[in-house]
């Protein structure tokens, strides 16, 4: 009897109180497992974001560089055209033939024209005077402007400027034009245009033809 009134005690509460103690623990260890995963889900979620945003950034910057680029070559193959237009007198004799055929432009020198570059509109003179005899350049060796003399000069060879006889003009004018080159690359969608003021010595005749 003694041994079942110690068994059956005061002893049985505290044995129910332990029990509940450790079953509150395991609940807040539970929680905090799952707190520690949502913090690492939130970590994971953000790491994520910062990637993609730097592939993204980094995408950018190489279409930004890429895009300078070949705007950098299309201004280099209209400069190019331009300075092979002017460079040639035909342009002031025909403008209109010499806009009608493009500039291929090879930029990489691998024998392949990168760029087609076209005058548009045609070479254009919104100027001209003509110039007076005494304005020539006749001096020894380059004889630059003997073309100009008309039928009554006489030039004696001289290093001075041009002895005249009735005619007080040459038969040469200055002219100026603006030479406008435009570029479209359809691959990279880059347009460029580019307007080139030039004075050129003509034949009168030339000037007048073409010359406003």
């Amino acid at each position: 009897m003694n041994s079942c009134r110690i068994n059956s005690g005061p002893d049985s509460g505290p044995k129910h109180r332990f029990a509940s103690s450790g079953s509150r623990s395991g609940t807040r260890r539970a929680r905090q497992r799952g707190a520690t995963l949502i913090i690492a889900l939130i970590m994971l979620g953000a790491l994520s974001l910062l990637a993609v945003q730097a592939f993204k950034s980094s995408t950018t910057n190489l279409r930004i560089v890429g895009n300078t680029q070949a705007r950098q070559e299309a201004l280099a193959a209209v400069q190019m055209a331009i300075e092979a237009t002017i460079s040639s007198s035909q342009f002031t004799k025909t403008p209109a033939a010499v806009a009608a055929h493009p500039t291929l432009v090879d930029i990489d020198g691998d024998g392949v024209a990168d760029y087609t570059v076209t005058l548009s509109p045609a070479p254009t003179c919104y100027r001209k005077k003509v110039v007076p005899s005494s304005a020539l350049d006749l001096a020894a060796p380059a004889f630059k402007d003997r073309n100009c003399l008309g039928p009554t000069q006489v030039d004696f060879g001289t290093d001075s400027d041009t002895s005249t006889g009735s005619s007080t003009d040459s038969i040469c004018a200055n002219t100026d034009w603006n030479v406008r080159a435009v570029v479209v690359d359809a691959a990279t969608k880059v347009s460029v245009a580019i307007n080139q003021g030039v004075t050129v010595r003509v034949l009168t005749t030339d000037a007048d033809n073409n010359c406003s």
